[in-house]
């Protein structure tokens, strides 16, 4: 009787933890396009630190927005997509206001005061709140298995974040920790709205009806660049504008529709990996020992977390 009520309950308790899983089709599908939409990513912080001495952070926070929403509205145009509905409307201001204005505003300030590879370390706590959201927005109910990948890698990361910061937590810290809820935010209630609109177009219509108060608040409170001539700071502006909020964002709604909110959401464990190893190239910033340790933790948590039961409404 007991281990019926078990097996009901927590059936992932009852399968061998080193049985191999068998991925069908869409899932394999679903983490190729949520792998792209990570690499798309990844680069976002080392792009953001070249962009902020020309730009500042409301320059470089919504000036991408402008950019991206210009490219979504002529997009939408040409396909003459359908105008969403009010309801729909108001959800695609949530999304807005986590991944147009709350992750690269709060992105932005705390990459003036930490090294990208720091940053890309905090950022590694995305997947845990994607989680959190997805169960809250999406009624994904992910097992206690996948609860426990989740929080080892997390906490991981945390830990590690804490001892690179001298022991204590600062205000750039605590932005970065905003940036990270606001972008788990914006990918649950995206992701939902994908199912009904198509991947493509939730972060097309968020970032065109966002472009009032976009343009409005880059022209009036973004520095004006005093030098033009700056290729990587608008190299890394470019990138920002094209990938980070543009078409990485294509890739990771179609896999997290795909594969779910919160199993999908994983990948981004390795976001601060490839992050890192970018940054050590682009700034020369260091790489240690310690950063393979967490890397190796990070990892065995995804494959677990990938393994684990997540039960999709």
């Amino acid at each position: 009787m007991q281990s019926k009520y078990r097996q009901e309950i927590f059936p992932e308790l009852t399968q061998p933890i080193l049985q191999p899983a068998k991925m069908t089709r869409q899932e394999i599908e679903a983490y190729i396009w949520g792998l792209l939409g990570v690499m798309g990513f990844s680069l976002t912080l080392p792009a953001t630190k070249f962009a902020l001495p020309l730009f500042g952070v409301v320059g470089v926070g919504i000036g991408r927005a402008v950019i991206a929403g210009v490219l979504s509205l002529c997009l939408l145009g040409v396909t003459k997509s359908k105008f969403p509905t009010h309801r729909q409307i108001l959800r695609l201001i949530l999304v807005a206001v986590g991944v147009v204005f709350g992750f690269p505003l709060f992105s932005a300030y705390g990459m003036q005061y930490l090294p990208a590879s720091h940053g890309a370390i905090l950022i590694g706590l995305l997947p845990l709140a994607t989680a959190l959201f997805a169960t809250i927005l999406a009624k994904e109910k992910p097992s206690l298995r996948f609860w426990l990948a989740g929080a080892i890698g997390s906490s991981t990361i945390a830990i590690y974040s804490v001892m690179m910061g001298g022991g204590t937590l600062h205000l750039a810290d605590l932005s970065l920790l905003m940036a990270a809820l606001s972008a788990s935010i914006g990918y649950a209630e995206g992701t939902r709205l994908a199912k009904e609109m198509g991947s493509w177009r939730v972060i097309c219509y968020a970032l065109v009806l966002s472009l009032p108060i976009s343009i409005a608040l880059f022209s009036l409170l973004s520095d004006r660049p005093s030098d033009y001539s700056s290729l990587s700071a608008w190299l890394g502006f470019l990138y920002l504008s094209f990938f980070s909020m543009f078409l990485a964002f294509f890739a990771w709604y179609r896999g997290l529709e795909m594969g779910g909110i919160a199993k999908i959401g994983q990948l981004q464990l390795l976001q601060p990996f490839m992050t890192i190893f970018a940054s050590s190239f682009l700034f020369s910033e260091k790489l240690s020992v310690e950063m393979f340790l967490v890397l190796s933790i990070v990892l065995g948590s995804v494959y677990f977390g990938r393994r684990a039961n997540v039960i999709r409404s």
